[in-house]
């Protein structure tokens, strides 16, 4: 796979080889995924993974109303994280009940920003990939499926899978190069985890 270089100031004569992003080489979308129409597919399903993570930071912080009531926002004296896993269920519930903590809801409710924030603009994917990874793993785990009857559809697998794998694909296709910010963070901060 050929490389672009970072420095877009540079003659055109100079030669490119494939090198690594701290000697001035960095990979677009383009050269990782040649369809036009997928790159818009991509960069429609970083939009709407990226409100999915922030839409929950809001009505959590302010008591929308969706999932979240007025009395129970975190402006409010709310707890986000520390209400979802003291309500745990399955064979990690006590896991989850013990390590409860203020320090829970920090972390919970920075993950939603940070990770809805980077995948809206197209910048930081592989970080928030990671990062979400970890985050649906957890909250997967806090609401394990199997064993529970009534609550869930598919023992096994639910939309915490899908939405760890839709970030993945989208981190490892560069999809924050389409209508995002990911070709101008990429010139800066290389192919590196930040990318």
């Amino acid at each position: 796979m050929g490389t672009i270089p970072r420095d877009t100031h540079a003659p055109a004569s100079a030669s490119v080889t494939a090198q690594d992003a701290t000697k001035g080489v960095v990979t677009f979308q383009e050269e990782v995924v040649r369809s036009a129409v997928a790159r818009k597919f991509l960069a429609g399903l970083r939009i709407v993974l990226g409100f999915t993570f922030l839409w929950p930071f809001i009505d959590k912080l302010f008591g929308l109303g969706y999932m979240t009531p007025a009395a129970r926002a975190w402006i409010h004296g709310g707890t986000p994280a520390q209400g979802f896993m003291k309500n745990a269920e399955g064979p990690f519930a006590s896991i989850f009940k013990n390590i409860a903590g203020p320090w829970a809801d920090w972390l919970f409710m920075g993950g939603l920003l940070g990770i809805g924030i980077a995948l809206l603009a197209g910048a930081g994917l592989k970080l928030a990939a990671w990062t979400g990874a970890l985050l649906l793993a957890l909250m997967y785990l806090a609401e394990f499926p199997l064993g529970t009857t009534g609550a869930y559809t598919n023992p096994l697998i639910d939309s915490h899978w899908i939405e760890g794998l839709g970030i993945a694909v989208l981190a490892t296709t560069l999809a924050g190069d389409t209508w995002g910010l990911g070709k101008w963070w990429g010139r800066h901060v290389g192919n590196g985890l930040l990318r």
